[in-house]
């Protein structure tokens, strides 16, 4: 299942803290990176799309990052599975 996290800088964590701890960091094992944003807006200033079999590594994830960003993780699906869900869910005609 693919999870996007939207990262938004608390007012105070600096640019600098976030990307000193960052170089640092890695993700946990069962969560798969598709793709991190890095972002020149204030909210979200990082986008972090990734895919695990259950929220357990997402929540291991977020934890670390609590303290310098407000994170809101929402589940997704690709445009070309959203279209193959809806098909599948509307009524078929007669």
């Amino acid at each position: 299942m693919l999870f996007v996290a939207l990262l938004n800088l608390k007012a105070a964590t600096t640019p600098a803290q976030a990307l000193s701890r960052r170089a640092q960091w890695k993700y946990p094992e069962g969560m798969k990176l598709i793709q991190e944003y890095w972002l020149e807006t204030d909210a979200p200033r990082v986008i972090s799309i990734s895919e695990a079999d259950s929220i357990a590594p997402i929540m291991a994830a977020s934890m670390p990052w609590r303290d310098l960003f407000d994170i809101t993780v929402v589940p997704a699906c690709t445009a070309e599975e959203g279209l193959k869900l809806a098909s599948q869910m509307m009524p078929k005609s007669s």
